[in-house]
């Protein structure tokens, strides 16, 4: 058992010892507002069993039930919201309707009050500080269940005090804490219909998920995503394009994109994939120069400048190029695995080398990421040209790279 659910037991231990103590009271005092307030305590242990019950039974998977019975614990949410209603509805007409109780034993009860006020309170300190530390989710929810609780149980002791100095509070109170038991029903029958009608996952989940997806290389665009929640679990559906077009390598990808997001998005289930290589009528090439006015160079890593030039695959007309400086000239190590992945990061589809690239750091990187690459003879970014239009250039096209055309690549 990690810390986190050994907090959650804490968590529902805490809850069972203030309903306990709420209950004794109000029976001794005969306060409405304190019979209220255990009620309210009530909810937060019944929620607590539910979330267990739902761990328990959700991975029971069968044969009529292959996505596992995650929705019981949503199903059972709804059903405790409508007794909570209930419960609710008859202490607010208690408090209403029924003759006033004579409060007794005030001093009594204004001391366990303010023991479970202390109790909640620094429970929830407790929580926070662990939640903090964690990063849970779930534990920072419940600190600051705990935290509205010590505020419920602040109006109740108002309520007894306020009966004990001779000002009829108690139904007051009682109606106030009636409020906090309804907005907590209100809170389950709200996430489990969603639930239960496959409602989207919330924005910040797919954007997480979304991120994942693009920081991966042979990601070139996320389609669709889509989700819904079943329990406290996600199923996530992505629509991609990816840079390559072999099937082994895109099955490869899809493994290591579904287990990144599992590994970096809470309470993720199943993650199915859609993909697809990537078509485009414009490709871009990268060349690797010796300077701006288009002398190939014969080393990747080490060479100042990049010619990016657009081609549409069609026809080989050249719609774009520019010229861009190596950031990592100056760098020691790993000059080619740097400048790969700066080249994967402005879009390219092919490489161009005078140089094998066959069992180094940066051939890896590129095949990785889907981006051919070619071993084109020529000295200069012209006679390249030529080979990969197959001929259609003519020289007079590229006086010097700096004046071509802004790209027009449709991606």
């Amino acid at each position: 058992m990690g810390p986190a659910e050994r907090v959650g037991v804490y968590s529902v231990g805490v809850n069972l010892f203030l309903v306990i103590l709420k209950l004794g009271l109000a029976t001794l005092s005969g306060s409405l507002a304190l019979a209220a307030d255990a009620i309210h305590s009530l909810v937060d242990v019944i929620g607590s069993f539910v979330v267990l019950g739902g761990v328990l039974m959700a991975r029971r998977q069968s044969k009529s039930f292959p996505y596992g019975l995650y929705k019981i614990e949503n199903l059972v949410s709804v059903v405790v919201a409508l007794l909570i209603f209930l419960a609710g509805y008859e202490l607010a007409r208690e408090a209403i309707y029924q003759p006033s109780r004579e409060l007794v034993k005030a001093p009594l009860a204004l001391g366990g009050v303010a023991l479970a006020m202390l109790t909640t309170y620094l429970f929830s300190r407790y929580e926070r500080r662990l939640a903090d530390a964690s990063g849970s989710p779930s534990l920072s929810a419940d600190s600051k269940h705990f935290s509205v609780d010590v505020l419920s149980s602040g109006v109740v002791f108002v309520a007894i005090l306020g009966g004990y100095l001779g000002f009829p509070l108690d139904r007051v109170g009682a109606g106030v804490v009636v409020l906090f038991i309804l907005w907590s029903g209100w809170g389950l029958l709200v996430d489990g219909m969603r639930v239960l009608l496959d409602a989207s996952v919330d924005r910040d989940t797919l954007d997480r998920a979304r991120a994942v997806a693009l920081a991966e290389p042979s990601v070139a665009e996320v389609h669709s995503l889509v989700g819904r929640n079943s329990g406290r679990y996600k199923f996530l559906e992505l629509e991609i394009t990816l840079r390559t077009r072999e099937l082994e390598k895109a099955h490869q990808v899809s493994q290591r994109l579904e287990e990144a997001i599992k590994a970096q998005v809470p309470h993720v289930d199943r993650v199915l994939i859609h993909y697809e290589p990537l078509r485009r009528d414009v490709l871009r090439w990268a060349v690797p120069l010796d300077s701006p006015e288009g002398i190939v160079s014969p080393h990747l890593g080490q060479a100042p400048y990049f010619a990016l030039v657009d081609i549409r695959d069609a026809t080989g007309e050249l719609v774009g190029s520019e010229v861009l400086a190596n950031p990592y000239l100056n760098v020691e190590r790993q000059k080619g695995i740097r400048v790969s992945e700066f080249l994967i990061g402005q879009g390219v589809d092919g490489l161009v080398v005078n140089e094998s690239l066959e069992g180094k750091g940066p051939a890896y990187v590129l095949a990785d990421a889907g981006i051919e690459v070619r071993m084109v003879p020529g000295g200069t970014l012209g006679e390249v040209l030529e080979t990969l239009r197959s001929g259609r250039i003519d020289q007079a096209d590229l006086p010097r790279l700096a004046d071509a055309p802004q790209s027009e690549r449709s991606d």
